[in-house]
């Protein structure tokens, strides 16, 4: 039975869409919420973890942008010693909070106040009311006080001072670049569908940022589904928020990798993917038949370039409907037989499907959703139906009761005639190509043109609803937050309007998906690709950064953007690799499976409404890639040591320059990355460029092409020579990289013995490890194997874990070391074969056991 309507409704609803307009544009800055009286604080009751008061009007409500909210309470606690939960909400709890049920966030270990790394200090302000500041180490990290807090029904307001020229990251998922511009930068979090467009709002919503201060970082998370700006301008931060509270998480750092640990700690952790998601990937959309595919995977093959799976996008569907095949161009019976082609060489197959479901009562989904009563309805108790690929479409209802055991009995309908290897859910924000339930009153089975197939529809006069048209408007492209998606006053099971839950939808289909995964394939790791993403997502998928172009800028915003979701624990990402709207000229190509080859998520995907683009062909591509991608093949044991790192500890994968080195001039760098923090790339993001400017860090730092061509930096910006079909990567001094021989697929280089690229610094020495277990199951026993090198000597030690490696280390690649010719492995001189040259020696023939502790010395000519 489903719940009475909840729309949490102001007492007033009315105004005119003239004032809407003008409400629009207002700002803090121009006397919006200037006259606004702020809250004074009493029974102020000091806890052992924190503290917990009432919070009243100091003044006459201003309800600028909706009904204030007299009466609040604040709870503040130490949730861990890094940790601050600061929780401002209405008392009569009547503003929408996002349920543990669909979110459950970490406790902590709260202990003493008095232990914390963190200070909160609250006080009052004659004119503005009350304001808290959080300290770390002395020093001030959100300053509230001066700034009036607004909390209204439909409008919060929340300001701290930052300093005037800010280091702020995070914060979408919004197209920018990685460094937010602290002057006049705003950040809106609405997800909807739309190409990835620079500084508008996208796919997903994170409201997570973290700030460097002195060479120190810190960070901020507000829990909170609605829609939301976050400004920046004029030394302050600003929320505004269309409902809900002001529940806000403080995470004391110090370091970036530190406040990642703390964040993903306390919304959960990256999921554990299978080893095969780190191989190269190719899909289209445009692909006109399951031959056309099969013709895709020779190709590679044929081209000697890696394929590790082959997706197909909604072409395979009939009519665009999910759950099915179209019978003329992607037969069933066909794409068994592909499937079984794959797995015979050891490649994966990867299909999508979207959420809404046709409205059609010959169609099985749709016939047993309603049966289920598992769709979105209207106010009025109808479905709702928009529009999306297949026609007339209702959309699932992740709140109803039985929509777990309706779509997970539809998915496995599906995995039980073609048992795919991942899964890609699209369009889940949700999209939907009207606005409104466009379809409401149509004869059922109607399948209209698509938008872009007819001449624009005059648009609906807007609504006096503040549910459809907020009085404060947040800085999405359109009026409406309804437009292209499911109606903000659409009504789910638990009587909440979709105005509180929205941004929620591609999180909750996430999660029912990957929770099927686990039943249907139990101990097997589920691979789940999501456009749509909010924070915690990262627990159950992968992202893609969705609908970007074939242009340099593109390529250029995909590194800030891996940066970003690397923050917001979702370490899994990539974007279509040479772009997916427009033409992608060659060189474009080339240069962007350069990058694209580092990224964690590396596929290569484009729309039909484009030129094919393949790697394969343009000989000059195809030659980058093979030299690309052989890099990344050859550093997947590294690559998923550093992914193990994301899942204990939420670390990102890929990340800045100044995650690493905070002192160093690198505060706004998202032209270089960091492969965890041993592996430097430097790509070319501009057309015509035969070189690149890289700046490098103090220390010395190895050529991945030429290890004798060594950079001995101190903070120096180098330019690198960079041909057409060249990437420049450089290894960290310091650290050793394990790695395997290159192969075609991920399978086949786990077969391979290991080896070693031990980069020393100045003073000889290096660190490393290797993290492996089986790459499939969730049970699986794993290893910890630790390096150090120092003094001609390297030293192979367990950390941890039983997990049986049947391949030895076989080979040595020691860069900063010269005239070695004997080496001893515990003691004993060894038969192999040393070749030193310069400050390069590789040592092969080895046969050293990776499962005990170990001692190899190498004897050199001084």
């Amino acid at each position: 039975m489903r719940q009475k309507i909840r729309r949490i409704i102001p007492a007033v609803i009315f105004f005119a869409t003239a004032v809407f307009t003008i409400c629009a544009k207002l700002t803090v800055a121009s006397g919006a919420t200037a006259s606004c009286p702020g809250y004074k604080a009493y029974h102020v009751v000091e806890t052992s973890n924190g503290l917990q008061a009432s919070l009243v009007l100091n003044g006459a409500p201003c309800n600028v942008f909706g009904q204030d909210i007299s009466e609040l309470m604040i709870d503040v606690s130490f949730d861990t010693d890094s940790r601050l939960h600061v929780h401002i909400s209405d008392t009569a709890k009547v503003q929408y909070q996002i349920p543990s049920s669909v979110i459950s966030l970490s406790k902590g270990q709260p202990g003493n106040r008095d232990n914390k790394n963190m200070e909160f200090i609250h006080t009052h302000n004659e004119t503005t009311g009350f304001g808290f500041k959080v300290v770390r180490d002395n020093e001030v990290i959100f300053d509230t006080i001066g700034h009036v807090l607004v909390f209204e029904d439909q409008y919060l307001e929340l300001t701290s001072s930052v300093p005037n020229d800010a280091n702020i990251y995070g914060l979408g998922e919004t197209p920018g670049w990685f460094r937010r511009n602290p002057y006049n930068t705003t950040i809106t979090l609405w997800n909807r569908d739309t190409p990835a467009l620079f500084e508008e709002n996208g796919y997903g919503s994170h409201a997570v940022y973290m700030e460097l201060r002195n060479s120190k970082f810190h960070g901020c998370y507000l829990h909170n589904s609605h829609g939301m700006d976050v400004v920046l301008s004029d030394g302050s931060l600003q929320y505004r928020v269309i409902g809900g509270t002001l529940d806000l998480y403080f995470f004391a750092g110090p370091t970036a990798l530190d406040v990642v640990d703390q964040y993903t700690q306390l919304i959960g952790r990256p999921n554990r993917i299978p080893y095969w998601a780190l191989g190269f990937h190719n899909c289209r959309f445009g692909y006109k038949s399951v031959y056309e595919v099969n013709q895709v995977i020779a190709n590679y093959s044929a081209a000697h370039i890696p394929l590790e799976a082959a997706w197909t996008d909604i072409e395979y569907m009939e009519k665009y409907r999910d759950f099915t095949f179209d019978p003329q161009n992607f037969p069933l019976e066909e794409m068994q037989k592909q499937l079984e082609f794959l797995h015979k060489r050891r490649q994966k197959m990867v299909l999508i499907i979207d959420p809404a479901i046709h409205v059609n009562n010959e169609y099985g989904p749709y016939i047993r959703g309603q049966e289920q009563d598992v769709f979105v309805r209207n106010a009025d108790g109808s479905e709702f139906i928009g529009q999306v690929w297949p026609g007339y479409t209702a959309f699932p209802d992740w709140f109803a009761s039985n929509v777990s055991r309706w779509w997970s009995g539809e998915l496995r309908r599906y995995f039980d005639q073609l048992p795919i290897d991942g899964m890609w859910i699209d369009m889940n924000e949700a999209a939907s190509f009207c606005t409104g339930s466009c379809g409401s009153g149509k004869p059922v089975g109607t399948v209209p043109p698509l938008p872009w197939e007819k001449s624009p529809e005059p648009h609906r006069p807007l609504s006096n609803d503040t549910f459809l048209v907020p009085p404060y408007a947040i800085h999405s492209r359109y009026i409406e937050l309804s437009k292209m998606t499911l109606e903000t006053t659409a009504v789910h099971a638990n009587g909440i309007i979709d105005y509180h839950v929205h941004n929620l939808y591609g999180y909750m289909e996430s999660k029912l998906i990957y929770e099927f995964l686990r039943n249907y394939r139990p101990n097997i790791r589920p691979f789940v690709l999501s456009r749509s993403t909010f924070a915690g997502s990262g627990a159950f998928i992968s992202h893609w950064t969705g609908d970007n172009a074939a242009t340099w800028q593109d390529m250029h915003l995909s590194i800030a953007s891996m940066f970003e979701f690397g923050i917001f624990g979702i370490p899994m990402v990539g974007s279509d690799i040479c772009g997916f709207y427009q033409n992608a000229t060659e060189e474009l190509c080339a240069r962007w499976i350069e990058l694209g080859a580092f990224y964690p998520f590396s596929r290569s995907h484009n729309s039909l409404f484009a030129y094919p683009q393949e790697p394969y062909r343009w000989e000059s591509v195809a030659e980058a890639a093979r030299r690309a991608l052989g890099i990344r093949y050859t550093l997947l044991p590294y690559i998923y040591s550093c992914y193990q790192d994301a899942v204990e500890r939420g670390w990102p994968v890929v990340r800045p320059l100044v995650f690493e080195y905070p002192h160093a001039k690198v505060a706004d760098n998202d032209r270089q990355l960091l492969v965890g923090d041993s592996i430097l790339v430097s790509p070319v993001l501009s057309a015509g460029a035969r070189t690149v400017k890289a700046f490098f860090p103090a220390g010395l730092w190895y050529s991945w092409h030429d290890s004798h061509s060594v950079i001995e930096a101190t903070n120096d910006v180098v330019t690198l020579d960079a041909p057409l079909e060249h990437v420049n990567v450089h290894i960290r001094g310091g650290r050793i990289v394990p790695a395997q021989h290159p192969e075609m697929t991920t399978e086949q280089v786990r077969q391979n013995d290991y080896e070693l690229l031990v980069a020393t610094d100045s003073n000889g020495a290096a660190i490393g490890q290797l993290y492996i277990d089986d790459g499939q199951t969730l049970d699986t026993l794993h290893r910890w194997v630790d390096f150090t090198f120092h003094k001609r000597t390297l030293w192979i030690r367990q950390r941890s874990g039983q997990f049986a490696i049947n391949h030895p280390l076989s080979k040595l690649v020691l860069l900063g070391v010269s005239g070695v010719y004997k080496a001893l492995v515990n003691g004993e001189y060894v038969q192999c074969t040393i070749s030193s040259i310069g400050n390069h020696t590789e040592i092969a023939g080895l046969n050293i056991s990776l499962e005990k502790d170990s001692k190899l010395t190498l004897e050199a000519i001084h």
